[in-house]
């Protein structure tokens, strides 16, 4: 008896990660312009639309709602259909909501230069936008549950988890902070005020980094890792516990943004504990990822995409080892507000996110487009690219944020603060802040090397891949 092999809708996935590729680039040369602009100010050029006031929430909402959540459909359209066996419930809905995602995408491209936000940290878009989001969003959470319901696969394998983890949160998480009060067609005013909006923010801004930048890649993680090694993952119960747990505590751990202020002090530790809890599953996780990778360990040196997983996973532990520390009262009181901040935030994104993202992105292209991939070379430049320009990244910013948080804090014989003047604190940050541009201009580079390597890919398509068995070193 043979079974008939589904036809998957690839289509979707290529579309989103052509949506990836161009929303990356886009996102990393902004963050280039602005990081050199806090280095020479005059690159504003005294235009508005261009300052790093409204340049620095479109780099980050590209960065995060463009180009990490582009990967997060890609790969959850790819796996779904893999693990439950089964081709996408509606292939209609998946392109409205590739077409809709990216509209709304433009939109931010369009209103955050011209000023028109709300104002909170990566909740910036305005209502009529929030709108579209939310209409695209159901679109797709019906279409992604609609298939796992149908599905022939019985057992549902843990990448699943994470993902339905990160899809059910994420609308709870945005349609709370996001209640206004509509006063035009493009203002609106927050039906919260005061310490609770602060609150409701935080709790808001901390999780789209729970569930947008960890949870979905960590279910990513799970799926490609596996598949690439051609081996199973090192302990499937670790990676139950490691879920139960990670979304159990995560979602509590908010209100640590919020030390020294007015906000009840049980709550300021409350977010301080749950914060530190987070090292438990955290490592749980990163250790699993090591483990797995150590049964081609061998491969490491002559595979980038290799290369990229296990800098992604170390990149994982160690701004999931800062993140909880950064939370603790004393090191807040010198680290908050300060780049240290920034080299913590990017030590992840850059270095989690990002290069899982382009491990994820170097396993799929070949295949979705039937043709090796053009280059490896290239693709392992791209890996040391990335991986000097993080340090350079994280190092400096360390360095600026430790000396930064110390300046503030000198006070002299007579007991007043030595550095009253916030701008000589900033000139003596500037060549810390210009390491930090060159960091950031190594990986845009690499990124650009990849969307190269990639076009050149995709120009020889149904070509013919093959594919690279990392168990024994020959080709399947």
């Amino acid at each position: 008896m043979t079974t008939e092999k589904p036809q998957y809708d690839d289509f979707i996935v290529k579309g989103f990660i052509i949506s990836a590729l161009i929303w990356g680039l886009a996102s990393m040369l902004i963050g280039v312009i602005i990081a050199f602009q806090l280095v020479y100010p005059q690159l504003n050029f005294e235009l508005p639309w261009i300052s790093f006031g409204r340049l620095r929430p479109l780099h980050t909402n590209a960065a995060i709602f463009g180009f990490a959540l582009s990967v997060i459909f890609a790969t959850a359209y790819h796996t779904v259909q893999r693990l439950c066996r089964i081709r996408m419930w509606n292939d209609k809905l998946s392109i409205a909501h590739l077409a809709l995602y990216n509209l709304s995408i433009v939109l931010a491209a369009i209103t955050l230069p011209l000023g028109l936000s709300q104002s909170k940290e990566y909740a910036e878009l305005e209502w009529p936008i929030d709108l579209l989001i939310v209409v695209w969003y159901v679109i797709f959470l019906v279409n992604y549950m609609a298939t796992i319901f149908k599905r022939k696969e019985e057992q549902m394998y843990v990448a699943i988890w994470f993902y339905l983890a990160s899809f059910i949160t994420v609308p709870l998480l945005f349609i709370v902070n996001n209640i206004v009060i509509p006063a035009s067609f493009l203002k609106s005013y927050s039906v919260y005020a005061g310490l609770f909006d602060a609150n409701i923010q935080w709790w808001y801004g901390h999780n789209a980094v729970a569930f947008v930048l960890t949870t979905p890649f960590l279910g990513l993680m799970y799926y490609y890792l596996p598949k690439h090694i051609k081996q199973p993952i090192y302990s499937h119960r670790l990676s139950i516990i490691h879920f139960w747990s990670l979304i159990f505590i995560y979602i509590w751990a908010g209100p640590h943004h919020l030390l020294y202020t007015p906000l009840p002090d049980w709550l300021q530790t409350a977010g301080m504990v749950f914060s530190i809890m987070l090292w438990m599953p955290s490592w749980g996780g990163m250790l699993n990822g090591f483990l797995t990778l150590t049964q081609a360990k061998d491969k490491i040196k002559v595979d980038a995409t290799l290369k990229m997983m296990l800098a992604a996973v170390t990149f994982y532990g160690m701004s999931t080892f800062e993140g909880p520390l950064l939370s603790i009262r004393a090191v807040s009181a010198l680290g908050h507000d300060t780049d240290w901040i920034i080299g913590h935030v990017h030590s992840g994104t850059l270095g989690w996110v990002g290069f899982m993202s382009a491990a994820a992105l170097y396993y799929l292209v070949p295949r979705m487009w039937n043709a090796n991939l053009y280059s490896e070379r290239l693709a392992n430049i791209h890996f040391w690219l990335g991986t000097l320009g993080i340090l350079l990244y994280i190092i400096s910013m360390w360095v600026s944020g430790i000396t930064e948080g110390t300046m503030w804090r000198t006070v002299g014989e007579n007991g007043e603060l030595i550095y009253k003047d916030w701008i000589e604190i900033v000139e003596y940050l500037k060549p810390y802040r210009l390491f930090r541009a060159i960091g950031g201009t190594l990986y845009l580079t690499g990124i650009i090397l990849m969307v190269y390597n990639f076009i050149k890919t995709i120009q020889s398509k149904d070509s013919g891949f093959v594919e690279q068995d990392l168990r024994i070193g020959v080709r399947a």
